[in-house]
């Protein structure tokens, strides 16, 4: 991220500290370049090698705690306003910044909800337990994942111009796709098509490329988030792809499906109309239920419940995640009350969020149907920030 998003995000982050009454939001790490915090990128902009602490304050201060050889590239990077250095241990530099600012407070990167808040390891725990032994502070450390959820979760308006862009060209790649389809292709050929378009275009790829784009073609096929296989296009297939790409380091995510045509045929089959149907409109249920301050199961219960009504099963996953700097990003989950979600999808929709919203079914006999969009909450609901598919796509 450059300079000037990192100080934007800094100041958002001082605004949620003051909104959810959190003195101090410190991050603890070391090494970070082989076990990356998922927050240093977006609010300190460099990596760290000793044991350092990046100090947020209520009050709009910052502070960084380094290593002595680390303080000339914190001033160069110039994303902190207070950059203190340390030769024989970091406890006495870090027991100064927290005598100063005496919080009652403190958010650090641990979670147990939210991987991108959990940055700090066990031993690293241990570690600064240890340095903060007999303070009073070692009983004030809370999870940070409030803070996460919220700073990742609500787009600037530099954020969301960058991922309309991804988007856009996202699109853009799903019309080549489009043309390149045909029977006889296999998965792998169409994900090849696709990834060379996104090297061209000088584009990253939004999650593994070993899966990124994700392409499925008639009936049992291999589940969501598996690599494409050699298994051909024939008439009579449903074709789904999932794909985003990187652009400028935020993601897109997005999935269209197509019906390949039968010999004689100039429309899908009534089955599959059906299908594909009630997935385009049970994305538009959701997206028109989705306001601020709704919980993200109750969006997933609209869309769930539209399709096991129309007597499909149920999809074995949420309908839908927030996306920004990874495809999945941000706090709340449009997902159900599973155990394996823990809190997420209990969580408040907030404004400024950007979602996905996919649901699927299976249509028997010809593949999976699903549609992936995405939506910015507003005030008073979304607004989509993909084109909208409409109608199923034909491949003669």
């Amino acid at each position: 991220m450059s300079k000037e998003m990192i100080l934007e995000k800094q100041k958002q982050a001082v605004e949620i500290l003051n909104e959810k009454n959190i003195d101090m939001w410190m991050t603890f790490v070391r090494e970070s370049s082989n076990i990356p915090d998922p927050m240093m990128e977006m609010i300190v902009g460099t990596n760290a090698t000793w044991h350092s602490a990046f100090i947020l304050t209520k009050n709009g201060d910052t502070n960084a705690i380094v290593g002595s050889l680390e303080v000339a590239n914190m001033k160069l990077v110039d994303t902190f306003k207070f950059v203190h250095g340390y030769l024989k241990s970091v406890t006495e530099k870090l027991h100064e910044v927290l005598s100063k600012y005496r919080p009652n407070k403190i958010a650090v990167n641990f979670s147990r909800n939210s991987s991108l808040a959990d940055g700090l390891t066990h031993g690293m725990y241990l570690e600064l337990m240890d340095i903060l032994k007999g303070t009073g502070y070692e009983n004030k450390l809370v999870s940070s994942e409030e803070i996460v959820a919220s700073l990742r979760g609500r787009k600037s308006q530099s954020e969301l111009s960058l991922m309309k862009e991804a988007i856009k060209e996202t699109l853009k790649i799903f019309d080549e796709v489009s043309g390149f389809l045909k029977p006889g292709k296999t998965e792998k050929e169409v994900a090849a098509f696709v990834k060379n378009i996104v090297k061209e275009r000088g584009f990253g790829f939004a999650w593994h490329e070993d899966y990124c784009p994700s392409v499925f073609t008639g009936p049992d096929t291999a589940g969501a988030h598996a690599g494409p296989t050699d298994r051909e296009i024939k008439p009579g297939h449903v074709i789904n792809m999932d794909f985003g790409i990187n652009y400028k380091g935020y993601c897109s995510d997005l999935q269209r499906t197509w019906y390949v045509l039968k010999e004689g045929e100039d429309k899908a089959p009534a089955d599959v109309q059906k299908g594909f149907d009630i997935i385009r409109d049970s994305i538009q249920m959701a997206a028109d239920a989705m306001k601020p301050g709704k919980k993200g199961w109750e969006i997933d219960e609209v869309a769930r419940g539209y399709i096991t009504r129309n007597g499909y099963e149920e999809y074995p996953h949420g309908l839908g995640h927030q996306l920004g700097r990874v495809a999945h990003d941000g706090g709340c989950l449009l997902g159900p009350k599973w155990e394996r979600y823990g809190n997420v999808p209990y969580l408040p929709i907030e404004e400024g969020n950007v979602f996905t919203i996919e649901p699927r079914l299976t249509i028997e006999n010809y593949g999976i149907a699903t549609i992936e969009e995405e939506v910015v909450v507003k005030k008073d609901g979304v607004e989509f920030l993909s084109e909208k598919q409409k109608e199923i796509y034909l491949v003669k």
